[in-house]
């Protein structure tokens, strides 16, 4: 059969099964308040999180308070819906399939995401379960407080999942796991009813009436607190002795040491959501450290990393947190090791091969002591190369710590963005042994994975005796699938040879059929006991950890479905065509939940994980399995013509009334901003606008495309003809009937107005101007060092002709040549719509143009920066080896340039010029070191200049000027920019991006500069 070149209406079998259906209509019927979520994609979304493992969910509930969650489980447990059941998710960052089913999602991460209360006299915080770890600790820490346990997904991690899993993380030694810190919580049981934990008596638990009016609560409490006495010198002596503890049940601190106090929520707390909904958790809170210090400690080997942590923990560290060669080797290649690459610096001639990053926290005197004992050591230790030490640095302020942190936390998602098919995957990575047999268990580990020839990466919490390792497979690969298997029966077998878990950290998942092995057949028959007391119809995230007894076999294992079985029926020139949508391994750092992150914008303002790009990424892979179970070649079909326009307006007409999968994936991707954000923030580089790009480019192949689109690309050659009249055009389009006429009509919304005058009435006679190719050839080659070539955009030039304008005379206050290059169109417009074969003309025509004027030996610079640093992405990708040769550099790259090749003169400090820049989304992601070079600029020019870290200011080249993006724009804005500019006079605010200039106009009330007109004014 020959292959299908048009696009299909695409259609899938995963419908809703009928008494999912009738139970959802039930419930949409009752007074629940939340949201519920059929959709195809928002199924998509929640079936994967971090691990390879792939479950679509029936849909997706999200209940509003623990009043909904009653409510749902109430009605689930008629016997009408004895089938149905649910798993409670949070951020969705679990590394073995925890959260994941194939039945109904309770995300709680939505609504349940408050802050109830905190009291700092007693040291204690209430909260609900959907709060990210990260955004309570900035509720704390005003009060001088924090919540301790700590984990490298703490910006998305929900304090929901981090007591179901008992996680921990760096500085568990001393700040110990989540259950350290519950005091108490308020779950939801399989019946509906609410059940407070909390420490109790002996005497309390022989009076459970005294404790709890709920029947069922009193029968669990009643039941397991006999269960866990009985059974005590059973469980005290399978039970591992470890820092780190186990998901799946904690039969053994449910009970005091001393057997003075019982808490049923130390058995919830792990349990995964096996046993019940926790909606509340009522936290203990540690006093933040008045001093911290960091020592980074550089090694000859990994091994030598390892076998001198012990010494390390000796020394009383708080933390002592390693990464190996490989994983410092990804960190250095990434956006984020300019934060950091001055606090870990390279030893002159040999290489780092292990790092022990060391911290102390405390009191300052204290802090200080350990410090200088622990470099003393390490100076004896890198002069007689012991230890394999090949010297240290020490880090003193807390800022830098964080830094240091934040690179190892980003690691995690860094080992993804490893070359080749195979990636290291998250499967077997959070072992837990002793202390001090960790290294040794180590090279074992080492060899396990190099007698398979694997790769991998190895980093983790040494004082505490967990390291993560991700051995390196291809999930298309049904080898390497058998492989993992294999894989992981020989690392559960390692781990209880040297008296450790396999599943030390990040909960056990799927994994629990290595329980057993654990837990002896007795003991594991008392889990089974208590799953079935508070779950008894096997409804809670079953197939996890346990099932009740005589219910059969767990329903999930390390063999259960994953991505890959999805992803390898995509043809592997098709997956190769879409790198980026193929590459995301899940990590969900696009969950991020400050507003001060650049990304992802859209999933910040909708709350929606379809809106993400990990939700973009799955729903694309999905798009592309589709196709081709259809039998379309996705290669031709991105070549092909569209259909004519007869057949296209007819399916548009027929797309509210057929179902295509295509029309989610659109619903999807036209929410993205195309800030390109994520191409840098994502550890693994998913690069959303280009799939965007190309999936648009297929779609209206089929289907009408917006007048908008026609709009917004065919802006830069309707630019200069409207300049020829510009009050003219201002005219027409800027009154109030045609403003109305143009928002009913073409979508669009406040439209700037053109400059007036023009850019080229205020450089009329200036000697910048009427330079063709053939004049700049001509300009003798001695004389072109003192030149600077100025690359026109369309939006600069004709809507603030003002700030081109005063660049040029900043070039010329600096004693140099402007030479204003006739303005030609750069594409991106048409690229951010999915034009793809007209931006490659544009693109190539322009690339040549450049390239010849490159050769001239002469600084080209832009001030725009998304404008410029699309020459350096979105041509060089599509253009490939074609692009030519040439450089367009931003103003400030240029300025920082200039300063020393024109040895320009230093200015005198002034206090009273002060500013503070705001970066453009594109450009503090792609260019981080931005800011700093501005504030050198400034500071040669006698100026104070502050940053400040925003996210998205909402407008993002046309976005935030199209209708139905307007309240998401507004939403954007108010996020984090708008307080921070009411805290500026306007006069000091500096803004480089000129959608971002529009944006602070439109809804700030006043039009920012850009930094080069600071500068200006300051010569």
């Amino acid at each position: 059969m020959s292959p299908i070149v048009n696009l299909p209406k695409l259609s899938h079998e995963q419908t809703l099964e009928p008494i999912y259906l009738a139970f959802l209509s039930a419930l949409e019927q009752s007074d629940f308040s939340g949201d519920i979520d059929k959709r195809y994609s928002a199924r998509l979304a929640q079936a994967t999180d971090n691990s390879v493992y792939q479950f679509l969910p029936q849909a997706v509930i999200y209940p509003r308070s623990q009043k909904d969650i009653c409510l749902i489980l109430k009605l689930a447990n008629s016997s009408e819906f004895a089938k149905v059941v649910f798993s409670a998710r949070g951020g969705g960052t679990g590394t073995n399939g925890q959260a994941l089913t194939h039945g109904l999602v309770l995300d709680l991460s939505r609504y349940l995401n408050k802050v109830i209360e905190i009291n700092p006299e007693q040291k204690w915080v209430r909260v609900e379960a959907g709060v990210v770890k990260d955004a309570l600790n900035d509720a704390l820490r005003p009060h001088g407080f924090f919540f301790s346990p700590d984990l490298s997904t703490s910006n998305r991690a929900t304090i929901g999942g981090m007591v179901n899993t008992d996680a921990s993380g760096a500085g568990s030694l001393v700040y110990g796991k989540t259950s350290d810190h519950v005091i108490g919580l308020s779950s939801v049981l399989y019946d509906g009813s609410v059940l407070d934990t909390y420490s109790i008596t002996p005497e309390q638990v022989e009076n459970i009436d005294s404790v709890t009016t709920n029947p069922l609560g009193q029968s669990l409490m009643t039941a397991i607190a006999g269960i866990c006495h009985e059974k005590r010198s059973l469980i005290e002596s399978r039970f591992p002795k470890l820092n780190r503890f186990l998901t799946g049940y904690d039969l053994k601190n449910v009970w005091s040491d001393d057997l003075s106090e019982f808490n049923l929520s130390r058995i919830l707390t792990g349990s995964e959501g096996t046993l019940a909904v926790i909606t509340e958790a009522k936290l203990n809170i540690t006093p933040l450290p008045s001093a911290r210090m960091m020592v980074n400690i550089k090694y000859d080997s990994f091994e030598s990393a390892l076998r001198h942590a012990p010494q390390l923990v000796k020394a009383n560290a708080t933390v002592v947190e390693t990464i190996d060669s490989k994983v410092l080797n990804l960190a250095q290649q990434d956006i984020i090791w300019h934060s950091v690459s001055e606090l870990i610096k390279e030893v002159p001639g040999r290489a780092i091969d292990g790092l022990n990053m060391v911290e102390f926290a405390g009191e300052p005197e204290e802090v200080e002591a350990k410090v200088a004992e622990l470099t003393e050591v390490l100076d004896s230790q890198t002069s007689d190369s012991g230890a394999g030490v090949l010297g240290y640095q020490v880090t003193r302020d807390k800022t830098s710590i964080n830094m240091i942190y934040a690179m190892r936390k980003k690691a995690v998602g860094l080992l993804g963005a490893a070359k080749g098919r195979r990636k290291p995957l998250a499967f077997a990575e959070d072992t837990a042994v002793p202390p001090e047999k960790l290294a040794d268990f180590i090279m074992e580990f080492r060899a396990l994975l190099d007698s398979h020839q694997l790769q991998y990466g190895m980093f983790g919490h040494v004082d505490a005796g967990v390291l993560h390792v991700r051995p390196a497979l291809d999930m298309c690969d049904v080898n390497d699938e058998r492989l993992l298997k294999t894989v992981s029966d020989q690392v559960a077998e390692l781990t209880l040879k040297y008296g450790g878990l396999m599943w030390g950290e990040h909960g056990k998942g799927v994994r629990g059929e290595y329980g057993p092995s654990v837990f002896g057949e007795e003991l594991y028959g008392v889990l089974e006991e208590v799953k079935g007391l508070f779950d008894p119809n096997n409804k809670m995230n079953p197939g996890k950890l346990v099932a009740p007894k005589e219910t059969g076999e767990l329903l999930y294992n390390v063999d259960s479905i994953k991505r890959g079985s999805f992803d390898r029926q995509i043809p592997v020139q098709t997956r190769d065509a879409f790198p980026d949508v193929m590459n995301c391994n899940g990590n969900g750092l696009c969950f991020n939940y400050s507003v001060y992150s650049p990304m992802c914008p859209s999933f910040k303002v909708t709350g929606d994980r379809v809106q993400s790009p990990k939700g973009r990424a799955g729903l694309m892979r999905e798009w592309l399995r589709l196709l081709e179970s259809e039998g379309v070649d996705v290669d031709a079909l991105a070549k092909a013509k569209p259909l004519g326009w007869l057949q296209r307006t007819q399916n548009t007409l027929k797309a509210t009334r057929e179902y295509d999968y295509s029309h989610e994936v659109m619903e999807s991707l036209k929410g993205c901003l195309a800030c390109k954000a994520c191409t840098s923030q994502c550890p693994v580089k998913v690069d959303v606008p280009k799939f965007r790009a190309q999936f648009f480019n297929i779609y209206y192949q089929r289907y009408l495309r917006p007048v908008k689109d026609y709009l917004v690309a065919g802006i830069e050659d309707s630019l200069p003809l409207m300049a020829m009249a510009p009050r003219l055009t201002n005219a027409v389009s800027q009154n109030p009937v045609s403003q109305w006429v143009i928002k009913r009509s073409l979508g669009y919304v406040d439209a700037p107005a053109l400059s007036v005058p023009t850019l080229k009435q205020r450089l009329d006679g200036h000697a910048c101007r009427g330079y063709d190719l053939e004049a700049l050839q001509n300009i003798p080659e001695d004389e072109r060092h003192n030149y600077v070539i100025v690359v026109q955009d369309p939006f600069n030039s004709f809507y603030e002709a003002d700030t081109v304008y005063h660049f040029i005379k900043l070039i010329e206050k600096l004693g140099l040549k402007p030479v204003l290059l006739s303005f030609k169109p750069n594409g991106k417009p048409i690229h951010i719509k999915g034009f793809l074969s007209k931006f490659a003309k544009t693109a190539q025509s322009s690339a040549d143009f450049l390239t010849q004027v490159h050769q001239l030996n002469m600084p080209m610079v832009g001030v725009d920066p998304a404008m410029v640093l699309c020459y350096r992405d979105e041509y060089r990708e599509v253009l490939g080896d074609s692009c030519g040769d040439f450089t367009v550099q931003l103003s400030n790259e240029w300025l920082a340039d200039a300063i020393k090749q024109h040895d320009l003169p230093r200015l005198s400090p002034d206090a009273a010029e002060k500013f503070t820049w705001f970066s453009h989304c594109t450009e503090s992601t792609a260019k981080p070191n931005t800011a700093a070079q501005w504030q050198a600029i400034f500071a040669h020019f006698g100026a104070k200049l502050e940053t400040v870290s925003l996210g998205c200011c909402g407008m993002a080249g046309t976005y935030g000027h199209e209708a139905e993006n307007q309240e998401r724009s507004r939403a954007l804005f108010s996020m984090s920019w708008e307080q921070t500019l009411k805290a500026i006079p306007p006069e000091q605010v500096l803004v480089s991006g000129y959608s971002c200039r529009s944006q602070v106009k439109r809804f700030g009330g006043f039009k920012p500069r850009h930094p080069v007109q600071a500068l200006l004014a300051l010569l």
